[in-house]
């Protein structure tokens, strides 16, 4: 099985989105037995708590209940038990990096690596509102279907 973490500042809002938008695409695909998924923040503030209410709403609104996501911190660890960990800004990507070792299994990336946006970066929502949720669920969602595509050419052979 391949596995995938995406990974923010707290996991209440960008990453346990990415997540749960990722997880709704591989489960349309029929691929629930070859990818498994989860998510973590770079801090510590968040761990044991749901994901943010607005992000919440904002996947109700597209079909995709993320109730059931936790928070928890990203750990050295993660590089051995993840194939991709998928950072959503700069920041966590080189607080990522800086956790890995030249050892690491897996392969460290950015989530709009896979789209088509101008823009290189999910932008946090946290101190915005309802339009700067679905705005990030705008951008996660193509990423996440080209990630998905991305998979399935590259790792799933066979």
């Amino acid at each position: 099985m391949k596995k995938v973490l995406f990974v923010c500042l707290g996991n209440i809002c960008r990453s346990p989105s990415a997540e749960a938008i990722f997880r709704a695409e591989v489960l349309n695909a029929g691929l629930e037995e070859k990818i498994g998924t989860d998510s973590a923040g770079t801090g510590a503030w968040h761990i044991g708590n749901p994901p943010d209410g607005r992000a919440q709403q904002a996947a109700l609104s597209r079909g995709i209940d993320m109730s059931d996501l936790r928070a928890r911190q990203a750990e050295k660890a993660d590089f051995d038990r993840f194939d991709y960990i998928v950072a959503m800004d700069r920041s966590n990507y080189e607080n990522l990096k800086r956790m890995s070792s030249r050892e690491s299994r897996a392969k460290l990336v950015m989530m709009l690596d896979f789209s088509n946006e101008t823009e290189e970066e999910v932008p946090d929502p946290y101190y915005g509102d309802m339009s700067d949720y679905n705005y990030v669920f705008d951008l996660l969602q193509p990423a996440a279907k080209a990630l998905l595509d991305h998979m399935c050419k590259n790792d799933l052979n066979g």
